[in-house]
């Protein structure tokens, strides 16, 4: 059996744990990132993880075909660097060589967001196609692609930014620096931002009851509201899952996946999410007479997804003969 160690960088917590080749994950280890350090001391507590990890799944780095690791920003797996991450201090981060100096084995690097779709075509929703998408809903909108089994990026590897295309003209501003992208419409960001101004607008509604309970604006509060019967909560939920779908429409349309799985804190909402995402997001895309349709789905994998992706996609490059050395 062939091993993998997956690290998931994120601004809060690095965690790390070892998956073998069919995308079951042995064991995670995680420690804070504190991300205000140099970049040098964050990898080098990388590389201690990962090691940590390799002996806490008992066994030793010779069993070890690879460490694979995602990351927010945009990669060079040719070079083996973080070339930018919006939320760390990473510009140019020579990751493969620093880790290799605590531990020796060929590392790989990617995006976080495609090693969450590697996880879902291994082994979670998306598992058994060869051609998904994976859309994350969070504080933005991330998004993965993989065609044929293997992660598309584009030629600069930094492709599949979906939260970045424009969703309507001239709208909200992002902290990309265009206006109306689909991240400012679908994010759980963009549902609290929504929630607030409706709560705002209507002071009798129960949104700011709830809201009460909560003490902060978040993508809960509308879902929560609606099913205590709230008719300005109902119109909320209407519209974001109808921005959320012209999105994943969008996606459908431009790479007609098997399968097309979202993620993040709002799916955790079920059938009130599921059940209108799903219905519109089907009534928007081009599906010509006769051709099948893509399926559109939750996600399974959860907090694993980072790390089991990440290892996947090391599996990738070895299986690819690429070299992370």
């Amino acid at each position: 059996m062939s091993y993998y160690v997956g690290i998931d960088l994120g601004g809060t917590n690095i965690k790390a744990g070892v998956v073998d080749g069919e995308g079951k994950l042995l064991n995670k280890l995680s420690i804070k990132t504190n991300a205000d350090r140099a970049m040098e001391d964050i990898i080098h507590d990388m590389g201690t993880l990962a090691a940590d990890a390799i002996k806490d799944a008992g066994l030793e780095v010779k069993d070890i075909e690879a460490i694979g690791i995602g990351s927010p920003g945009t990669p060079d797996n040719d070079d083996g660097l973080l070339v930018y991450s919006s939320n760390l201090p990473f510009n140019k981060a020579p990751m493969r060589k620093l880790i290799r100096e605590v531990i020796d084995l060929p590392v790989y690097i990617d995006n976080d967001a495609n090693c969450a779709a590697m996880a879902e075509a291994v082994a979670g929703a998306a598992k058994g196609t060869k051609d998904s998408v994976t859309i994350t809903l969070g504080t933005g909108v991330g998004a993965g692609v993989i065609v044929r089994g293997r992660i598309y990026s584009g030629f600069n590897q930094a492709g599949s930014e979906f939260g970045h295309t424009v969703l309507v003209s001239g709208g909200v501003q992002c902290g990309c620096g265009r206006k109306g992208c689909f991240e400012q419409y679908a994010s759980a960001t963009a549902l609290a931002r929504m929630t607030r101004e409706a709560a705002e607008a209507n002071p009798d509604s129960l949104l700011n009851e709830v809201y009460k309970e909560f003490g902060e604006w978040n993508a809960q509060i509308a879902f929560v509201a609606l099913k205590k019967g709230d008719k300005v909560a109902a119109d909320v939920v209407d519209m974001y899952t109808s921005y959320l779908a012209d999105g994943l429409a969008n996606a459908i349309n431009a790479f007609m996946p098997e399968i097309l799985v979202v993620g993040g804190g709002v799916c955790n909402e079920g059938d009130p999410l599921l059940i209108p995402m799903r219905e519109k997001t089907m009534s928007r895309p081009y599906f010509g007479p006769g051709v099948p349709k893509t399926r559109v789905e939750l996600a399974q994998m959860g907090n694993d997804a980072g790390i089991v992706g990440a290892a996947m996609m090391g599996k990738s490059c070895v299986d690819d003969g690429k070299n992370g050395i």
